[in-house]
């Protein structure tokens, strides 16, 4: 089982159709949809045929109820810690009209996990470590994840924020990634080029890999698809074309579909390949988790 643990959070997704004028009502589309990095990854580890289970907090109210059902619906198993002091997390997610996106969030229940809390039964059985690179930036839930990489190895870490690293600083957030040993991490573009100093994507790979020892790099590229290590050098995974209506979980999707495909045995070229396809699949509709007939690669 992949064990994915981080944040839970309802998305409240915001798409105008028109531009934006301060104090003026406007026509668009508005929805509430799930998400949170963790949970999204566990969802479509899910969806591609594994195991997949999620660990996080939530409030003690309805949406909590309601994460814990939208999880079981998708074959998820969920290990929830009730939280009766703080809500269910939740994220303002503005796309504009390249399908780009701005999050407001709020700090929820999901921010308040702790070591002690962790529940033994999310270990049993689990074989792979995901951990949301939210769950970093603050303590709470810093030592819950600290707590957890001590429990159950590999480990993979998505970074999650560039604005939030350049607020750390870079050399804080890599010291707490070397902590944790991650045999994978899935930087995108931006985030990468904070974390190195490079801007060139492949020179940004290079640079992390010599400061994560023993730590695998794959660098999301969007529209690009990704570079993925592969025998002492980088491979360029191109993505297909598609018209772009929200980029909102389509770095999480292929964290998903790629740690899928390494526990079901693919390579990590053919895994990368699923995920970039996947990947795109996602930014062509409204959500982190569309539904409808998503592409199934390892079928």
């Amino acid at each position: 089982m992949l064990l994915a643990l981080g944040d839970y959070a309802w998305d409240v997704l915001v798409r105008p159709r028109a531009p934006f004028r301060a104090g003026e009502d406007l026509p668009g589309e508005v929805r509430l949809a799930p998400g949170g990095g963790a949970a999204n990854v566990a969802v479509w580890a899910s969806r591609m045929g594994a195991a997949s289970g999620f660990l996080g907090k939530v409030g003690d109210d309805f949406f909590g109820r309601l994460a814990e059902e939208e999880l079981r619906s998708e074959g998820v198993r969920p290990f929830l810690v009730r939280d009766p002091a703080h809500a269910t997390a939740a994220v303002a997610v503005w796309v504009d009209a390249a399908g780009e996106r701005t999050q407001i969030y709020s700090y929820g229940a999901d921010y308040f996990l702790t070591p002690e809390a962790l529940p033994e039964a999310a270990f049993r059985g689990a074989r792979h470590l995901f951990v949301s690179g939210w769950a970093l930036f603050t303590d709470p839930p810093r030592g819950a994840v600290q707590e957890a990489a001590k429990r159950l190895r590999p480990l993979s870490l998505d970074p999650a924020s560039a604005r939030r690293i350049q607020e750390m600083g870079p050399s804080a957030y890599l010291e707490l990634v070397r902590g944790l040993k991650p045999a994978w991490f899935f930087p995108n573009r931006m985030e990468a080029q904070v974390l190195s100093g490079e801007r060139d994507p492949e020179a940004a790979a290079r640079v992390l890999r010599e400061r994560l020892p023993g730590t695998q790099v794959v660098v999301k590229l969007d529209a690009e698809g990704a570079l993925v290590p592969a025998e002492g050098c980088f491979v360029h995974i191109p993505a297909p074309p598609v018209p772009v209506v929200d980029a909102t979980g389509a770095g999480d999707a292929f964290a998903g579909v790629f740690l899928a495909g390494l526990l079901a045995g693919r390579n990590p070229i053919e895994a990368a390949r699923a995920a970039v396809l996947v990947a795109s699949w996602v930014v062509g509709r409204v959500g982190a988790r569309p539904g409808g007939a998503f592409p199934r690669p390892y079928r």
